[in-house]
């Protein structure tokens, strides 16, 4: 199975998961700057919550996304107080065509004062567990 990892971050903190996440299903972890050239089964995306919705960079990047060389998405990420962008990613995707799988994985983040260490290392090895059971 082809995977690939793709990631949006502002603080860090989503390129740790990204990491920990291309190491556990042999990958490498790439900003979403680098496009998708190869036919993969999975992508990984990578992103978070910047003012109450994904980053314009993340909805163009998944605009650009050929659905002829995607076959799914699952989404990953972390927020300082919101919860999950699988419902903005699914937006995106389902304009291109490409399924998002229900599965994601999403913790906490660090930002300014809020949610200080995180993801820490239990994130990280429960981001890279997860990846393990989506890769079956």
């Amino acid at each position: 199975m082809k995977v690939a990892v793709r990631y949006f971050t502002k603080t860090g903190n989503t390129r740790k998961l990204a990491e920990a996440i291309a190491g556990a299903v042999g990958a490498e972890a790439k900003p979403i700057s680098e496009p998708i050239v190869e036919q993969v089964d999975i992508l990984f995306l990578g992103n978070s919550y910047y003012a109450f919705t994904i980053d314009p960079e993340v909805r163009e990047f998944v605009k650009s996304l050929d659905k002829s060389k995607v076959g799914r998405i699952v989404n990953f990420g972390s927020a300082a107080i919101m919860g999950s962008t699988l419902k903005k990613i699914r937006k995106e995707a389902d304009k291109v065509g490409i399924p998002v799988d229900d599965r994601e994985f999403h913790c906490k983040g660090q930002f300014k004062g809020m949610n200080k260490g995180r993801p820490n290392e239990e994130d990280i090895k429960a981001a890279a567990e997860f990846a393990g059971k989506v890769m079956g």
